[in-house]
Formats: C-alpha cells, structure tokens, sequence
C-alpha cells in the first residue's frame, strides 16, 4: 500500500534559505523560509536569537533584502503570484505583522530588474514595463531620476560600496542571453563598457567590499564555459581568474576583497573553494557531496552554505561544522541516491539522472521529470516532487538536454533557431535508453515538466506521440505565438533572442517550435495544471491549446489555481502533486 503521507510530509517540512546578512550589521540577517505553510520572509538578530516573520500574505512573497546598516527590510509585493508590483519596506526591529511603507514613493508598479543599496539610503531600483527597461536613483527625499532607458532587456547588476559607479547589465545590441556591461557614475556618465561580442556574455558579480576599490567581480564564458575576472572599469584593467577545474565556475568576494570564494559546478554536484588573489593559492572548503544552492562568506572567513542531496533534505551549514539555522519541526524523510547516466546522442553525451525505487522489479513505470528553464539544469539536490513519484514505484529520470546550464556555453547554445525540437532529441535519446537498459517499460511512460519543461511535454506528445504514455504540464507555453503576446517584456526579449527574432519577423520558426501545431497528434491522456495570474506562460495561451485538444476530443483535464507561476504555498503544492501522481496513476492502471 502506499504511504501517501510520506511524500506529502516532504513538502510540508519546514525548511529555510541560506540566510543573507547587512553588509554593515552583519548580526542582523533575514531569510525564507515555509514554516508556516507559505513561503514568506524572516528577520534573524543572530546575537539576540531572536526571529521574526515579516511578511504574510496569502500566496507568498519571495523577493527581499536587507539595506547594509540592517535598519529596513526591502521586499517585493507584486498581486498574487503575478510578478508585478513595487517595493515596500519594513523596519528590521518592527513587531510580526507591521505594516510596511512604499520603499520608494513616486514609482509606479513595474516587475524588478534589480536593486541595489546604499549606506547613505541612496537606492537604485531597476523596472521593467510595456515602455522597456528603466534604472532609477533614489536619494532619501527626494522624487527618483531616470538614469538609464532602453527598449531592450536591462537589469542592475552591483552599485560599488562607496556609491560612485553603477553597473547595469543591458542587452542593446539586441541579444538578452548574452548581456553586455556598462559601469556609470550617479550623474548618469558612462565610465566603461564590457561586451565580448556575440555569443558570449559578461555578468556582474558584485564590486569589491572595500571602500574606495572600483573593482568588479565579472562572470564570462570566453573560454566556453562560465569563469570569473576581475574588471576595473576607472582603470580599464581585467584579470582573469584561470582554475584547473572541470566543469563551470563561479565567484564571489571574501569581505576584505583578498580572496574569492569559488563556486564549482561540474557534473550535477557542487564545490566551494577559496582563491587567493595574492598568492593564487586555491584551497577546498570542505562540504558533502551534493548540490550548494548558495553560500556566503562571514566576516570572520567562515562559509555558510545551503546544501541538500537527493536522498537528504535541505540543511544550512557552516564550513565551521557547525549547523547554522534548523528549521522547526520533523525533518523532511528522506528518498533514494540518484544514479549518474550517460547516454550518447545527436549532439553529444547526454547526462541524465536516475531516482530508481528501492522495491520492485524492472521494468518499471517511468517518469521523464524534464527541467525549466531552459537555461537551469537538473541535480543531486533534494527534490520532493521526484522523491513523490519514487514513493509511488515510478523510476525518475531528469536530462540534461542542450539548453541546460552546467556544461558548457555551447551545450547551453545549442537549441537556438530550433527552439523545442533540440532538446526533445536528447529525451528521446536517453528514453530510448531506458527502454532498451529495461529500466523503463514502454507501456508505461510518462512527460512531465513545468515552465520550460512543461513546453517540452506539450511539444513532445505532439511531435513523438507513440513515445508516452501520459503527459503532465505544469505552467507550459502551449501555444507559443499567443503565449509571446502576453507574456512580460523581458521573456519576449529572450524569445527574440532563441528564435533570432519576434513571431512576426520568423513565423515559420515559432510555428515549428509551438506545441498547438501538433496538437492533433496528441494521443496521451494530457494534464495541465496552470497559474491564472502567470506572467510568464500566460494563461490565454494555454486556454488556445485547451480548446482544441477538446474540439480534437482528446482525453485532457485541466487544474487551475489562483496565482502566478507556480505556487508558493505548501498546502497547494500537495494538492498538485497529488492530481499529477493520481492521473498518471489512473491512466497507466495503477494504484
């Protein structure tokens, strides 16, 4: 029989983010966390003990940051999932339910591009609307002054600590995966660009924690992979930063600007290290094996991280030994290791990843759980979705098609201008390996995936209908020229760039990569679970495909629910979890 209640205490364990400090107060820390039911932001004074929740609303709030004296609580308070809203603030010390003020009086609601800090109260906020990409400076008191304006995608990146650059990440040259760099001066003055031409991004990191030092902490991918340099823009100098490690690297500073702490991404997992900028020396910081989802430095050298593996739950750590925040209440049970496969395909090995249950026989049930993003990629971190499906004797596989991250520039590059239809080679790939290893009975295959993955099960249940069983879809792009029409500026700026243009300029491309042009091939039960308030995969475009699926009278249900992409309340997360695992059940005649 199964335990339903097993997976389900997955997702109802408290667990908390890595807790991010004020810069100038470090003692004073906020942080996420679901204890509640509901993803929310906390306030944590570390020498007191003492933690508060601050936010409360009744779908989440997900978005916050500290000012560097820890006075205030910044957070984003956007209409029920929909990502579009401004920024309140609330004082660090204030009592549980305190009412916040608008953070920056006179800006009207926009979705966020970044903020930035400062000591002074100067605060640069960064927004995005119909009307293109604004960065705007906010001095105490006074009405906020555009300092930059482009049509194009644009964020900000890092504000230095003494407040005399800015650096704002842009795409003017008209590609958004793969953003230039500008540093200006409060008065709006350019200082320096950074762009390496086409096809290759720059990204700022942070410039240095030291007073006074112009230095920029810069991610590039000149080599075909993500790396970190250095980059002062007054002195026009760069110094890259060339590590004898496989995979992809990434950088941040140690607080006195002598040292960066690497992170290391190579196959799924993560590394973290310490680079010294004087001796070169690079020493590893000890931690498990499994995946780092964020870390940071204390200012006394110590390293904080979040880690989790997929047969152990979350756990903020310490590079001290020391366990840094224990969430309340049962841990999380924990699921099965994953198994590390690696399939040839058309464009090269393929890594995937396989969560088998610890009963049964092969072949077994099997689920094809495929990422978002697509520029994100699947990992040995706890997942209580796939450990749910585990629980219910299916076999989980994850690829990392092309398009993910982790494993090169030209692995994450490779499904430009066939947008869809390359990442679907490689499921098909590593689905034929399944079946034929006899992990996977062909009878019994399941599409699954939401946001990016949940356009790919669409599209692949239309192109390569005899390949699944049943499919689910989480906020999919269904029906992609609509889903382009109505989505938020800065996706159609990333659209533009997949596709090497808008519906209108490349029609053919946007129709051979919409999973509506093959609905009527659709022969699997199909789910489709959809946010009405979400910006990203709106829910016009998803009604489109909806209709014709029962115009075609194929077998189709649809759960929808009131917010935006995806749900961060815990209660409805179950009830998902629950309608995806009892169709694919009843479809495939199982219990």
């Amino acid at each position: 029989m199964v335990d339903d209640e097993r997976w389900k205490a997955r997702f109802r364990a408290a667990r908390m983010s890595l807790p991010r400090w004020a810069r100038d107060a470090p003692h004073r820390s906020m942080y996420r966390s679901n204890a509640t039911g509901t993803w929310e932001l906390y306030v944590w004074d570390r020498e007191t003990g003492e933690r508060r929740q601050v936010t409360r609303r009744p779908n989440g709030t997900s978005m916050g940051v500290l000012d560097p004296a820890g006075t205030s609580l910044w957070w984003f308070a956007d209409t029920d999932g929909d990502e579009f809203g401004v920024w309140r603030r609330v004082p660090f010390e204030a009592a549980e339910g305190a009412e916040s003020v608008p953070a920056v009086p006179g800006l009207e609601p926009s979705y966020p591009a970044g903020l930035a800090l400062g000591a002074s109260g100067l605060a640069v906020v960064g927004r995005t609307t119909e009307a293109g990409n604004t960065v705007h400076l906010c001095r105490p008191g006074a009405a906020p002054e555009v300092l930059y304006h482009h049509a194009e995608d644009a964020h900000i990146a890092a504000m230095s600590r003494d407040e005399t650059l800015i650096a704002i990440g842009h795409s003017e040259h008209g590609d958004s995966r793969h953003m230039a760099l500008r540093v200006v001066r409060p008065d709006g003055r350019t200082v320096a660009d950074l762009w390496d031409g086409p096809g290759r991004g720059v990204y700022g990191h942070g410039f240095s924690p030291v007073p006074g030092d112009p230095r920029l902490l810069v991610g590039h991918e000149r080599r075909g992979r993500d790396e970190p340099l250095i980059w002062d823009p007054v002195a026009g100098t760069e110094r890259e930063i060339v590590l004898d490690l496989p995979g992809e690297i990434g950088a941040s500073w140690y607080p006195d600007g002598s040292a960066l702490l690497i992170s290391h991404s190579h196959e799924a997992r993560d590394e973290l290290y310490r680079h010294d900028l004087g001796t070169g020396e690079l020493r590893r910081i000890d931690t498990p094996r499994g995946v780092i989802s964020g870390a940071a430095v204390r200012p006394d050298g110590t390293v904080e991280f979040s880690w989790s593996s997929a047969a152990e739950p979350p756990v903020v750590r310490s590079s001290s030994g020391a366990v840094v925040l224990a969430p309340p209440g049962p841990p999380a049970p924990p699921s099965v290791p994953v198994e590390d496969v690696w399939v040839d395909g058309p464009g090269g090995r393929i890594h995937a990843l396989v969560s088998a249950p610890a009963e049964g026989e092969r072949p077994f049930p099997v689920v094809f759980d495929v990422h978002g993003g697509p520029t994100a990629q699947d990992d040995d971190s706890f997942t209580p979705s796939a450990a749910a499906w585990v629980d219910r004797g299916f076999a989980v596989v994850r690829v990392n098609y092309r398009g993910s991250t982790g494993y090169g520039s030209q692995w994450r590059d490779a499904l430009e201008g066939r947008v869809g239809l390359t990442e679907l080679e490689d499921v098909t790939a590593v689905r034929d390996w399944a079946v034929s290893s006899g992990l996977a009975d062909p009878a019994r295959l399941v599409l699954t995936g939401g946001s990016w993955g949940g356009f790919l099960t669409l599209l692949g249940i239309g192109t390569r209908p005899d390949d699944w069983s049943v499919a689910v879809a989480a906020v999919p792009v269904a029906d992609y020229v609509a889903a382009y029409e109505d989505e938020m500026e800065g996706l159609q700026a990333f659209d533009r760039s997949l596709f090497g243009g808008s519906p209108d300029e490349v029609p053919e491309l946007y129709r051979a990569s919409s999973p509506i042009t093959y609905v009527e091939h659709v022969r699997a039960p199909v789910l489709i679970l959809a946010g009405e308030n979400d910006p990203r995969c709106p829910i016009r475009q998803i009604d489109n495909y909806l209709g014709r699926l029962a115009e075609l009278g194929r077998p189709h249900e649809v759960y929808r629910y009131d917010a935006g992409h995806g749900s961060l309340v815990v209660e409805e997360r179950i009830t998902q979890m629950a309608a995806e695992l009892d169709f694919a059940c009843k479809h495939l005649g199982l219990r």
